[in-house]
């Protein structure tokens, strides 16, 4: 078939040039074949190389009438451009004809959140009696501190920690560094964890810069970092779903609603794009439309007279 040979050239591009996971390269796989098989289905089948805008609008319209969610929907389409970008790039055509297809637009799902008084509630609920109990302490007030992604967490050195100077390097997603204030609570749990637990462990060699180790004296991993944070969330009788990152969308939150200059949180917590950084202010606009409906006193007005006949 004209469509295979094209694939398969693509797929070798997402392999060697891209280095792309498996699971990604056979997600790109599907999403173009679904074209393929579009294209080959009727009888002006023109191929890959041949194939316009329209014949793609085509496909995007029976995609959508076979009732997939906008999300796979714009998937699908981003798996098409990437397609045609390589097309474009060996040099097998001009222009890509999927360059100007916008795909449906995705409503941002606000992230969940926590109080300020809900995360007090879990760090005053632990019970301090249990083995490495100020450990985990410590990476609760940590999480909220500085905003950390959970592999920054695990990957915190000492090394990366100025107490004195009140802040900590983090090493965030593609080895980009920056720089994070710590908090006196986070500080003092740390503190009270290194001199009083930490030191007492077997740390083993290769893991003795790591501030966070589980009791064999080992770095920590993501998956103990979330049954910290799911069985601190129980205990405090919260019956939201909580994970690592609510705490760093809480920390970006809370600064916002404070009045936290914009740039200043994207710096804390290491985005490339500001954009990324916006959706705090729709969370923050939130906060206000439901803190007037509260306390406006002409709002209370007219939530009280809603009933009358105009």
């Amino acid at each position: 078939m004209i469509w295979d040979s094209y694939i398969q050239g693509f797929k070798s591009y997402l392999l060697l040039e891209r280095s792309l996971s498996p699971h990604s390269i056979e997600a790109y796989m599907r999403d173009v074949s679904k074209l393929a098989d579009f294209d080959q289905r009727h009888e002006s089948s023109s191929g890959p190389l041949e194939i316009d805008q329209k014949s793609i609008e085509d496909f995007l319209h029976e995609i959508y009438n076979m009732g997939l969610d906008a999300k796979t929907q714009a998937r699908i389409l981003s798996g098409i451009k990437a397609f045609y970008k390589y097309l474009v790039l060996e040099g097998e055509i001009k222009n890509s004809p999927a360059r100007q297809l916008e795909g449906p637009r995705l409503r941002r799902k606000l992230p969940d959140t926590l109080s300020y008084e809900e995360i007090q509630l879990i760090l005053d609920s632990m019970d301090m009696s249990l083995p490495l109990a100020h450990r985990n302490k410590a990476i609760i007030e940590t999480l909220y501190a500085c905003g950390l992604r959970v592999t920054e967490l695990v990957n915190f050195r000492l090394s990366f920690y100025y107490p004195e100077e009140k802040y900590i390097r983090v090493i965030g997603k593609n080895n980009k560094e920056r720089i994070v204030p710590i908090a006196d609570a986070a500080i003092k749990q740390i503190d009270y964890y290194l001199k009083h637990e930490r030191c007492h462990l077997d740390i083993k060699k290769g893991h003795e810069d790591y501030v966070f180790l589980n009791r064999r004296g080992k770095q920590l991993t993501r998956v103990m970092i979330f049954h910290i944070v799911k069985s601190s969330t129980a205990q405090a009788g919260i019956e939201k779903t909580v994970s690592p990152h609510t705490f760093r969308h809480s920390f970006a939150t809370h600064l916002v609603e404070g009045g936290a200059n914009l740039r200043a949180v994207q710096d804390m917590l290491g985005h490339e794009s500001i954009t990324t950084t916006e959706i705090y202010t729709h969370v923050n606009t939130e906060f206000l439309r439901e803190t007037i409906l509260l306390y406006h006193p002409g709002s209370k007005g007219r939530q009280a007279t809603s009933d009358l006949p105009s």
